[in-house]
């Protein structure tokens, strides 16, 4: 018999979350009525009914409904206190669900046009983001992602910036967008860039398609994480792959089910990818959007895969080790792990 511990208590990291992504809301409902955008009527009934809106963007339509109400939250975005509330406020859900380090994701170049700029664009997030983190204590980082519906021009642009600014926080260069448009390797050159500056090669694979676009994210750009990676489960050798070189996958359940990649929450491969020796970083994806935080995603797991509170752990230590966080944050937060799995469960939560 064995106490069900409650998991927002879990000291984790969160490596998946993107910027637009991570607002509440109520914050989104507030600036829209701020700057008087009409948003898409699927978004408000989302927003209003507290229900997910099933998007089914593995077809080009679905993607298309996705990303059109990305673009209407993300206009709401016009000047720098917009950006300041919604990082305070993403670091204030992610310490109220157990994360002591959070890697957020942007691509600076969306916000340059309102913002004065790509520069002030990103000097502005970064400031946000040491402030957010000064005044939660959550350890934050910013990971530049480029879009690679974009020329690969653009994402080589983006990997100097990302490494000049290196010292105020950026920690590493990722690729996100569909997968299903630009090649991986049309975007090798910029991730050498990214990679000899000192940053960590982190491009999303394994979402949209299936398990080559892990493979190229591992041959073409050297990837040390894969943003989402969950498809890897189709394929035995690449499981093993990733297991061998003990590259974290960030997986997002409730996004997966959100956008169609799998129809249910149990048919998300946690179990094959745990099993398997995979190193997994639940993330949330994009909360504003698919509905829940990081806590939920280890919900997930256990509701619907049955991990134990001791595999949780296991998972929350995952996040810690594939991190970038300074070791003595690691070791921190590690402790606080087995703290957590040592401690009594709530009296109420006995399971069987």
């Amino acid at each position: 018999m064995e106490h069900v511990r409650d998991v927002s208590e879990l000291p984790k990291a969160h490596l998946h979350l993107h910027f637009t992504g991570s607002m509440r809301p109520s914050t989104l409902l507030d600036l829209a009525d701020k700057y008087g955008v009409r948003l898409p009527d699927t978004l408000t009934d989302a927003l209003a009914g507290g229900e997910p809106p099933r998007l089914r963007a593995t077809d080009e339509r679905g993607w298309f409904r996705f990303q059109r109400m990305y673009d209407a939250a993300r206009s709401c975005l016009r000047e720098p206190e917009d950006i300041q509330r919604l990082v305070r406020e993403a670091a204030e859900e992610d310490v109220r669900d157990g994360s002591g380090w959070l890697e957020i994701q942007v691509d600076p170049t969306s916000y340059a046009p309102r913002l004065g700029g790509l520069i002030p664009a990103l000097e502005i997030i970064l400031d946000a983001v040491d402030t957010a983190s000064r005044e939660t204590g959550l350890g934050m980082r910013v990971l530049v992602a480029a879009n690679r519906m974009k020329h690969p021009l653009d994402a080589r642009t983006l990997a100097r910036l990302a490494v000049r600014y290196r010292d105020r926080g950026i920690v590493g260069f990722g690729l996100s967008n569909d997968e299903r448009r630009g090649m991986a390797r049309d975007f090798d050159r910029a991730f050498h860039i990214a990679r000899e500056g000192g940053l960590m090669s982190a491009p999303h694979g394994g979402e949209l398609t299936g398990p080559s676009s892990v493979r190229d994210c591992l041959d073409d750009l050297h990837a040390s994480r894969i943003g989402h990676g969950v498809r890897a489960a189709e394929d035995p050798r690449l499981l093993q792959r990733l297991a061998d070189r003990q590259i974290t996958c960030e997986v997002c359940p409730a996004s997966n089910v959100a956008l169609g990649v799998y129809e249910k929450p149990e048919d998300v491969p946690l179990r094959t990818l745990f099993e398997a020796g995979v190193p997994m970083a639940l993330g949330a994806d994009d909360p504003l959007l698919f509905g829940s935080r990081l806590a939920a995603q280890y919900e997930i797991a256990r509701r619907h895969h049955a991990f134990t509170d001791a595999e949780l752990a296991e998972l929350a230590r995952q996040s810690v080790r594939g991190s970038a966080a300074p070791d003595d944050v690691k070791r921190k937060l590690l402790a606080g792990v087995d703290d957590w799995l040592t401690a009594p469960g709530a009296e109420d939560g006995l399971r069987g």
